[in-house]
């Protein structure tokens, strides 16, 4: 007879930020401590770090984990629909940036309810590697399906731990930062390295990361630009240097969808974003995944979306308008999948203009 943790199992956190003289006043609904003030700057990483030590204490198998949504009577989201797909860790803030939640959620709840990203729960495991998993890594393929899930995961958390307004080459750095640090969350990148980026001497985006309050950085003319991770989740990733090490390899050539040399930053970005969520040829996302994930607007993702078709990087993409979603398929993949033109009883993607951007600040 199984045991129904329904009402005794709560994984559901919340944070509020309350405007002080000086700055803002952490609180917290399930801790004894009173609140504490924080600089504005520090607010984003401190939310993060303490939602991330309450899941972390409170860690639960996954057959305990429940749909804390659900518990609720799907109250999180307008759409009424019924639960379904695995129970996921959702991270979901109001449109002020004052109130965090985050909560266990099933895949259908979570994609439903406004402002929420997926953090994946491997930001939240423990830091040791046990040596089997070391010898694992040595005969892993040096491009798989793990090297893309570990970006997709990365590209996932950095939609929410990075302001909306962030550009499309300081994700694409923080990516790099976040794939390459050690356990102590300290990173350090030759200039050879950010030559091949094309980011060399582009100290706007170390300082755009920093006033973020996700990272301090440390430059040098004469040796590699080192930097420290502030955002606590950074120092605690359960997977080896090395397995992140080929993930960020991987999101420097994202086969098969390697953008040219010269190509904007933003069309990197959206490309790797494609890349990580596509297999076997094609690929679909949901419209506002794609949209924070790649810091666009709906009308600057389609823009981009049409570059990478004229770049035949893609041969079709469109918009399902029945879930919101953007599908697309690879050249040389025979399917069903349409050209990007919209069916003619759906609105264009113009008409997607007024769709809520999640984390918007």
């Amino acid at each position: 007879m199984r045991l129904s943790t329904h009402d005794t199992v709560q994984r559901i956190w919340t944070v509020r930020l309350h405007s002080q003289p000086g700055g803002l006043l952490l609180s917290c609904l399930h801790c004894t401590l009173p609140g504490y003030r924080l600089h504005a700057a520090a607010a984003r990483s401190a939310v993060l770090g303490h939602l991330a030590r309450h899941a972390q204490h409170d860690a639960l198998p996954g057959h305990l984990r429940t749909c804390q949504c659900r518990a609720r009577g799907c109250c999180w989201h307008p759409r009424r629909r019924g639960c379904a797909g695995p129970v996921l860790l959702a991270l979901t803030r109001d449109r002020s940036g004052r109130m965090w939640r985050l909560a266990d959620a099933c895949a259908a709840c979570a994609g439903a309810t406004s402002y929420t990203a997926v953090v994946p729960d491997t930001l939240l495991g423990p830091s040791r590697v046990q040596p089997s998993t070391r010898t694992a890594q040595r005969n892993t393929p040096p491009c798989g399906p793990g090297e893309r899930l570990r970006v997709r995961e990365m590209l996932t958390y950095l939609a929410v731990a990075l302001p909306r307004f962030s550009s499309p080459a300081a994700r694409l750095l923080a990516l790099q930062c976040a794939l390459r640090a050690d356990h102590e969350g300290h990173v350090r990148l030759p200039h050879g390295f950010l030559r091949g980026m094309r980011l060399q001497g582009r100290s706007e985006l170390w300082s755009e990361l920093a006033h973020a309050g996700w990272l301090a950085c440390s430059t040098s003319r004469h040796s590699p630009v080192g930097a420290r991770l502030l955002d606590a989740a950074m120092q605690t990733q359960p997977s080896g240097r090395s397995a992140r090490a080929r993930a960020a390899h991987w999101a420097l050539h994202p086969v098969p969808l390697t953008t040219p040399r010269g190509m904007a930053s933003s069309v990197q970005l959206t490309a790797l974003t494609l890349a990580a969520h596509t297999s076997d040829g094609t690929g679909s996302a949901e419209l506002d995944v794609l949209t924070r994930l790649c810091g666009q607007s709906p009308l600057h993702l389609e823009d981009l979306l049409n570059q990478l078709v004229r770049c035949r990087l893609l041969a079709t993409w469109r918009h399902i308008s029945d879930n919101d979603e953007i599908s697309w398929q690879l050249p040389g993949v025979t399917g069903r999948t349409a050209p990007h033109q919209e069916d003619e009883s759906a609105p264009g993607p113009r008409c997607l203009s007024q769709t809520p951007s999640a984390f918007r600040t």
